[in-house]
C-alpha cells in the first residue's frame, strides 16, 4: 500500500519551509497543497488542525501532525533509513532541540518587529535581532553546519528565515552582514542544497508579501 503524504502550507511560511526541506532530504514523495490563509482557510486545514487552525499541517496516511518542529522530528523518525536529521547521541539531540526552541521563541517575533514597528521600538528590535543572530553564529562557530559536517535539524529549523533576511533589512534599514558574516556564509552554504533551494521563496517575493501585510494592518 502506497503511503499518502500531504502538506498543507502557505508559501511565505518559514515554518512550512522546514517540513518541505525535511521531506526532500528524506526523498519522500508528497502532495503540496497551498492554503489561502489571508482569505479562505480550507475545510481540510480546519479539520486537521482544529486547535490552532494554522499551517503547516503534515498529513500522513490520513493522520495529522501539527507544528513544524514536531513534524521534522516525526519525519526523521518515520523515514529513519535515509539522511538522519537529529543526532542519535542523547546530549547532542537535547542541544539541537534547545536551539530549535531558542529560534522559535526569539527570531520570529523579533523579525516581525523589523517591519511592523517604528521609532524607538524599531531601533530596539534591530539591536535585539542582531544579538539573536550573533548568539546563533557563536553556536555555529567554525562548523559548516550547526550539527557539524552534516546538514541537519537546527539548520532546517533556521534556514527558512534566511529568505526573509533581505526584507527584514530593507524595511528595518539595517544590515546583518557586518556582524554576522559567518552566519550569512552558512545561509549561502545551505542554499547550495537542492532541498533548501527548492523550498525557499524568492526574497523579492517575500518583500512584496510584507508590503501587502503592512497595507492590510495599516502600517506606514
Amino acid at each position: 500500500m502506497a503511503e499518502e503524504v500531504i502538506l498543507l502550507n502557505f508559501w511565505p511560511s518559514m515554518f512550512g519551509m522546514r517540513t518541505m526541506i525535511a521531506l526532500k532530504e528524506k526523498e519522500v514523495k508528497y502532495e503540496h497543497r497551498e492554503e489561502d490563509l489571508m482569505n479562505n482557510k480550507s475545510a481540510l486545514l480546519l479539520e486537521m488542525n482544529p486547535i490552532y487552525k494554522k499551517i503547516p499541517v503534515l498529513i500522513h496516511n490520513g493522520k495529522p501532525i501539527c507544528e513544524s518542529i514536531i513534524q521534522v522530528q516525526y519525519i526523521d523518525d518515520i523515514w529513519s533509513d535515509k539522511n538522519p536529521l537529529l543526532p542519535t547521541d542523547p546530549y547532542q539531540r537535547a542541544q539541537a532541540l534547545f536551539w530549535a526552541d531558542f529560534i522559535d521563541k526569539k527570531l520570529y517575533v523579533c523579525g516581525r518587529k523589523t517591519w511592523a514597528t517604528k521609532g524607538d521600538e524599531l531601533e530596539e528590535a534591530k539591536k535585539e535581532f542582531i544579538e539573536i543572530l550573533k548568539t546563533l553564529q557563536s553556536e555555529l562557530g567554525d562548523k559548516p553546519y550547526f550539527g557539524g559536517d552534516r546538514f541537519g535539524f537546527v539548520d532546517i529549523v533556521l534556514i527558512g528565515f534566511y529568505s526573509w533576511f533581505p526584507a527584514y533589512q530593507k524595511f528595518g534599514n539595517f544590515s546583518i552582514e557586518p556582524e554576522c558574516s559567518k552566519l550569512m556564509d552558512w545561509g549561502k552554504r545551505c542554499m547550495e542544497r537542492e532541498s533548501v533551494a527548492t523550498s525557499l521563496p524568492d526574497p523579492e517575493r517575500v518583500g512584496g508579501f510584507i508590503l501587502q501585510l503592512k497595507k492590510l494592518y495599516g502600517i506606514e
